[in-house]
């Protein structure tokens, strides 16, 4: 391989590593203003979006430890990387959302850590909540349970509280 190219593959393989997901997709008949559009939408969600050639994504993913992508790195590719800070399922729903505008921009499959994603799963993973809101959910469900407690440890005392004030509404009637 020549240099250039192997400085590419290195390039590529680190971003690869880096990542905590990868996308494939294929790009045929994408104009350049949608192929903007989508790296602009992409670029939101701490996603970036790279046109690449199948072999140097074949060798940067040996080098990355993905291995093979089973024949799916045919025609027009290109790769979707997150940083840190990016979700998969945001990322996954805003190129589902782009497939069916435009019906260009198929995911040929995806790779989440180690794991192979065949496009049926990629699809899945664009269905499931953002991380977001699954936090939000299991801090309300956490929380649910002190809120409860609270007005169940607080019960009696209120109790006592209205029982001592009537007592003491009766006592000046009284006298």
């Amino acid at each position: 391989m020549r240099a250039e190219k192997k400085l590419i593959v290195d390039e590529l393989s680190k971003q690869v590593g880096a990542s905590p997901f990868l996308l494939v997709t294929d790009y045929t008949k994408m104009t350049v203003t949608e192929f903007a559009a989508l790296r602009k939408k992409l670029r939101a969600a701490h996603a970036e979006c790279h046109v690449v050639k199948n072999t140097m994504l074949r060798h940067a993913a040996k080098e990355a430890g993905l291995g093979e992508f089973n024949g799916s790195l045919t025609g027009m590719t290109a790769v979707v990387f997150g940083d840190a800070k990016a979700d998969i399922s945001a990322t996954a729903k805003i190129l589902k959302q782009f497939t069916k505008d435009t019906e260009k921009g198929k995911v040929k499959l995806g790779v989440m850590g180690k794991q192979l994603l065949k496009p049926a799963d990629v699809d899945a993973v664009a269905e499931l909540p953002s991380l977001d809101v699954l936090r939000a959910g299991i801090i309300g469900m956490l929380q649910t349970p002190a809120r409860r407690i609270a007005v169940v440890l607080g019960a009696p005392a209120s109790q006592i509280a209205r029982v001592i004030q009537a007592h003491a509404e009766k006592q000046p009637a009284a006298a």
